[in-house]
């Protein structure tokens, strides 16, 4: 084992681990939201701990400012603006804006691969 590398099933009990707290995070936001809160900063110190990204399903579930657990339509909003999806953090003001532009691609394409489809019949 190299230094500052960590074993690959240590890796995964962390991911584990991430997974549990936010979806506790999730059920606890409505009765104890400082509560979720806190399990959000648990995992935030476990993917630093053991130098893991937060799974792709949670990460944008919480504010890269404040590190609050986000729960749609009680401390956060979503909009659409401007090709981009926008986040808005209401415990602290951050704007979290996210491209969709593979969703276009994927959806330029298809429309493009009928129009092909259509010329061959």
């Amino acid at each position: 084992m190299s230094r500052g590398k960590k074993p690959k099933w240590m890796i995964d009990i962390a991911n584990e681990r991430m997974n549990i707290l936010f979806k506790n995070a999730e059920e606890q936001f409505l009765t104890h939201p400082e509560r979720s809160h806190r399990y959000v900063e648990m995992a935030l110190k476990l993917s630093t701990k053991y130098n893991t990204k937060i799974p792709e399903v949670w990460s944008r579930r919480y504010c890269k400012n404040c590190n609050k657990f986000l729960y749609y339509g009680h401390n956060s909003s979503v909009r659409l603006i401007n090709e981009k999806v926008n986040i808005f953090c209401e415990e602290c003001g951050h704007v979290m804006k996210i491209p969709y532009q593979r969703e276009k691609k994927e959806k330029r394409r298809a429309k493009y691969e009928s129009r092909e489809k259509r010329t061959d019949e």
